[in-house]
């Protein structure tokens, strides 16, 4: 305690010489004692001093087991590198200082790049050495952990990046840092090319990364040597414009440091926080292990890389969780997918098991997958490597085969990655297919979560062969089928009889008021399977898709006044008879005369059951359509001349319901109940038809006939 004492309140206010304070501090360590203290250059205006100056001692509580890794790690953070002799002072190649200049500010979009360049460019170096000791003889195999190694200091303003990978000679340091755009990796990979050899893991392929350190650096120094014992150590400095130095360095270690001195306005990258987000953010999946100040950082396992047999089910869901930021969440699916051909792919997606509310899907409209090469993180939620409509999608994407501009940020060749989009959609949608078949009840949760999705995918994409390869996973409950029980297009297809031409469908706020239509209830005698759509976009993607699979798709409105158009030729569709007395006839044109320009047509049918009249219109669900867009552009809407000119809706009345028959024999002696219970019974009608957006109006009318009815009786 004694010790401890004289540490806390004798030292700490104290401004000592460096070498007094670090021979006190290493007698204290001899005698047993940690101080929780340690120097830095005494400052008198904020900015440090040279580091044989005066120090002041500041407090550093840390827990034992960060004190452990940073004692581990001290001896590499604090080497004595240094120069020796005159250093050769050298200019950047032609034109390489403009270049330099473009790279430090115009390249990369965001400054933060430089980490994940300098650690990519580390885990290149640290691979290379890896392999030259399993390739070549006169290697010797090191004993020690291959790693990154990051140390801040936000009192000197640095950031350093140190491997111990294969590391540069003088000549190297020329020929892979005096030049832009040359890189040493991709050299290394041409000689295995060459050799029939590879190397997939090195990424370096373009020889700028390490530039990018200028964007935040206004110094860089770099100390390198080979693991060879005969090679000797060197030091590379440069401040960017036009020159660098290269001069012969001591007690340098295998490998390569690079510190960064930063700029006044990039100081938050000498703290724990921003790199730690940065490195986890870019580089979690390098191959080696990346230490901040002892701590490693990338602890998450790169699933994608593994075999599906040594992943079991909680690996899945911790990783599911990390890449949905979630620690509550769980997926319904998982599809773990690796190819060679046509693309070089390893991917893992998850599919969440929650739905998605309306506001996420607003507030969230960018893809759920990152793509990465060879581990390293290109974009993350990349937008073309799926179609929009697939975002709720959680992964991974990882391939070789990915062409990158110079800052790895921008895909290059639209070509190559179209066909990237495209096996992944098809593999996607093959899988769902494939589930559908397996659980058939499990499959129908995902749908009915996320069918909107789907639907979206059919009005989005921009090729009918596309719209019907996303139309498999849609199912519909049928007229044939109990409520809850649904079928696929192809389903229903396989149950047609023979003659059948067209996919029927109906589309209805509910089951109920599918069954209850008049239009159901209209072509209901042909015995034929009619899909129900209850959802309002059901409709839009049904006239988006037209066909399936050689079917045309087909309203059963449109079906109706196809018909109509046939007993108007004599040809009977039923078997019903379509006479009509002459008074039904003198009492229709009575109807068209009171309707006046809110129809095109007033006429009779028999085909209604339990309907006493409804609405046809050709193309029912694109007028239905056009009046919601309109409504929601100008309330007031068209006038009844207007819509009859654009609609040209016929009034069919179903002559043998009673209704209609009371109408025909009071319409010329109570003109007026006759008149209010007309207009009532076509207000209803198109309501039933969906052709109203306010049904408010009516309301008047309503009350009207009440009254009149009421003072008969």
């Amino acid at each position: 305690m004694a010790a401890r004492s004289l540490t806390s309140h004798m030292l700490k206010s104290l401004s000592l010489p460096s070498r007094v304070v670090r021979n006190h501090m290493k007698a204290l360590a001899s005698m047993g004692v940690k101080s929780d203290y340690k120097y830095l250059p005494y400052t008198t205006n904020g900015m440090p001093q040279p580091r044989n100056s005066y120090v002041r001692l500041y407090s550093t509580t840390q827990t034992n087991e960060n004190l452990e890794h940073n004692e581990e790690n001290k001896q590499q953070y604090e080497a004595k590198e240094h120069a020796v002799g005159e250093a050769d002072k050298y200019e950047f190649q032609a034109e390489t200082a403009e270049l330099l200049n473009i790279v430090a500010k115009s390249l990369y979009s965001e400054n933060e790049i430089f980490i994940r360049e300098l650690i990519s460019n580390s885990s290149d170096a640290l691979e290379k050495y890896r392999y030259q000791q399993l390739s070549e003889q006169d290697v010797a195999s090191s004993e020690e952990n291959l790693e990154i190694n990051i140390y801040l200091d936000k009192y000197e303003n640095t950031i350093t990046i140190q491997d111990n990978g294969i590391g540069m000679s003088a000549e190297d340091l020329v020929s892979n840092l005096g030049v832009i755009a040359r890189s040493g990796s991709k050299k290394f990979l041409e000689e295995l090319k060459s050799q029939g050899k590879g190397a997939n893991s090195i990424i370096g392929q373009f020889g700028v990364g390490f530039y990018s350190a200028f964007m935040v650096g206004s110094k860089v120094v770099v100390f390198s040597k080979p693991h060879n014992s005969e090679e000797k150590g060197f030091m590379w400095t440069s401040e960017g414009g036009v020159s660098y130095e290269i001069s012969e360095a001591e007690d340098v270690l295998p490998g390569t440091k690079i510190i960064i001195t930063l700029k006044p306005d990039c100081r938050q990258f000498a703290t724990d926080g921003t790199v730690k987000e940065i490195v986890q953010k870019y580089s979690n999946f390098v191959s080696f292990p990346v230490k901040l100040d002892g701590v490693q950082l990338n602890t998450v396992q790169p699933l994608w890389t593994q075999e599906p047999s040594q992943i079991d089910e909680d690996m899945h869901l911790n990783f599911f969780r990390y890449l949905s930021g979630s620690q509550t969440d769980h997926y319904l699916y998982k599809l773990f997918y690796k190819t060679d051909a046509p693309l070089n792919i390893r991917s893992v997606f998850y599919f969440p098991e929650s739905r998605p509310s309306l506001v996420d899907m607003a507030k969230d409209t960018k893809s759920g997958v990152s793509l990465y090469s060879r581990r390293v993180l290109i974009q993350d939620k990349t937008e073309h490597l799926l179609p929009k409509w697939l975002r709720f999608v959680r992964g991974v994407v990882d391939s070789e085969d990915i062409p990158l501009n110079l800052s790895r940020e921008l895909l290059q060749n639209s070509s190559l990655i179209a066909k990237l989009r495209q096996t992944l959609t098809g593999r996607l949608i093959r899988f769902f297919v494939d589930q559908s078949k397996k659980d058939p009840e499990k499959y129908k949760n995902f749908h009915s979560s996320y069918k909107m999705f789907i639907t979206e995918g059919v009005l989005s994409e921009d090729t009918q062969e596309k719209r019907e390869e996303v139309a498999q996973l849609l199912r519909y409950e049928t007229s044939n089928t109990s409520e809850g029980e649904t079928k696929s297009l192809d389903e229903y297809i396989s149950g047609m009889e023979d003659d059948q031409r067209n996919i029927f469908y109906l589309c209805a706020p509910s089951r109920q008021l599918a069954e209850t239509s008049p239009y159901y209830e209209a072509i209901k005698s042909k015995n034929m399977e009619v899909l129900f759509c209850y959802e309002p976009y059901d409709e839009i993607m049904m006239l988006q898709l037209k066909n399936y699979n050689g079917k045309q798709l087909f309203s059963v409105e449109n079906e109706i006044v196809a018909d109509m158009f046939k007993d108007e030729k004599g040809t009977k569709t039923d078997g019903e008879s379509q006479a009509i007395s002459p008074q039904m006839d003198k009492f229709t044109q009575w109807a068209k005369g009171v309707l006046g320009d809110r129809v095109t047509d007033v006429k009779s049918t028999t085909k209604l059951d339990k309907h006493p009249s409804m609405v046809t219109v050709w193309e029912m669900g694109s007028v239905r359509h056009f009046i919601r867009s309109q409504y929601l552009a100008d309330p007031k809407g068209l006038s009844e001349k207007e819509r009859s000119m654009l609609f040209k809706p016929v009034f069919q009345l179903n002559v043998n319901h009673p209704a209609i028959i009371k109408l025909g024999k009071i319409y010329d002696t109570e003109s007026e109940l006759a008149t209010l219970a007309l207009e009532q019974l076509y207000e209803n009608a198109m309501v039933s038809a969906g052709l109203v957006d306010d049904a408010r109006p009516m309301v008047g009318r309503l009350n009207n006939l009440l009254t009149k009815v009421l003072e008969k009786l």
